[in-house]
């Protein structure tokens, strides 16, 4: 693999150059005021990985990497959207973004970030932790691997699970005495966490895992979508580790069973979920796919809870009030608090300690 550039906060390097006097001038002063250290902010290295690693588009795969501590690492799988048809599909639009997808990653670098980037904050649970930035590219939510044909002109590359196996070697082969990797997904990137996060106890046996889905709590099992989206689009059942669908037939491994199957092979995983009850971008994702028939969000989110945990699965989730979509990159990340408990400090708890209790909104309106 080779890391190809390096940047901070995606602020021009001029920039940089400009503000290093102001940066020496505090650096003294902390010295001064007797502080040995300070938390640093975020430097991404822009890493290519070998192999037949591409986006829908053919164009070339890239994820980004932050090097901190080698003993905690966090594998963040970015969202992107998904398609499944020629409409939804179509390398249209600005910095390969669609209205439905990412089909190439030119818009997607990471920048500084606030939120859960923002590691210079005391209260940032993964302030001093390593990153691997994992985009998805492909209109797959991290699971596809085939080339699939909707038009004459329009064939897509649905390469995410190549694409993040190959991330998943680079994490396996630069730390590997890692103790903890916590996976964290964010929408569309949330729906592969937990087989993700099997695939890394899988290859780091000795780390403790600990799998954050955020926003798809809502995805559905639907016979007709695990059969004609996850397999016959993207191709994503005969692609999946053994355990992943082991039991199951293509129609009855849907999504809340990816969960399960997880589970159900490193029973040591720490499994959690954070959803809005209301979140706009899941109401339109579901509507399309039970065929424009507004779903009840928040009827559905804990619909799945109840199964995964029927199964026999502990799924600790936080469940906020209203309709909301974002949570990892402004600065609601520190500000949201349901029942007197702040996500950050459930999340501090579910990295530190013993599994934090169910947080769930009542009253949840939209």
């Amino acid at each position: 693999m080779t890391n190809i550039s390096r940047d901070t906060g995606g602020r021009p390097r001029h920039d940089r150059v400009r503000r290093t006097p102001l940066l020496l001038l505090v650096a003294l002063a902390i010295v001064l005021t007797g502080c040995s250290t300070t938390r640093k902010e975020l430097v991404w290295d822009r890493v290519v990985p070998a192999g037949d690693c591409h986006c829908a588009d053919g164009s070339p795969f890239s994820f980004w990497e932050r090097r901190a501590d080698p003993a905690k690492v966090v594998l963040f799988l970015n969202g992107g959207g998904v398609c499944w048809d020629a409409t939804m599909c179509a390398f249209t639009g600005d910095r390969g973004e669609n209205d439905f997808y990412d089909w190439n990653i030119s818009g997607v670098e990471p920048e500084n970030r606030r939120g859960m980037f923002d590691t210079t904050r005391a209260d940032n649970p993964f302030a001093d932790y390593s990153f691997l930035y994992v985009s998805s590219c492909t209109g797959d939510a991290h699971l596809g691997d085939v080339s699939q044909q909707y038009a004459p002109e329009l064939t897509v590359e649905h390469r995410g699970y190549v694409n993040g196996t190959a991330a998943l070697d680079h994490l396996t082969e630069h730390y590997p005495n890692a103790e903890q990797v916590v996976v964290v997904g964010k929408t569309a990137g949330s729906v592969a966490a937990p087989i993700y996060g099997g695939l890394v106890a899988d290859r780091l046996p000795d780390a403790e895992v600990i799998v954050l889905g955020a926003q798809s709590g809502a995805w559905p099992d639907n016979p007709d979508f695990n059969a004609g989206v996850l397999d016959a689009r993207w191709g994503a059942y005969d692609t999946m580790p053994d355990w992943a669908v082991n039991g199951l037939t293509v129609r009855a491994w849907g999504v809340p069973r990816f969960w399960t199957q997880a589970a159900l092979h490193d029973p040591n995983l720490k499994l959690a979920r954070f959803d809005f009850a209301y979140d706009p971008n899941a109401t339109s994702e579901l509507t399309r796919w039970l065929d424009g028939n507004p779903p009840n969000l928040l009827a559905e989110i804990d619909r799945n809870e109840a199964a995964i945990e029927r199964a026999g699965v502990r799924l600790h989730s936080y469940t906020a009030p209203g309709a909301d979509h974002q949570i990892f990159e402004p600065d609601k990340f520190y500000e949201i608090e349901v029942k007197g408990v702040r996500l950050v400090d459930w999340l501090h708890t579910l990295i530190t300690d013993q599994p934090p209790l169910d947080v769930h909104c009542d009253p949840c309106g939209p």
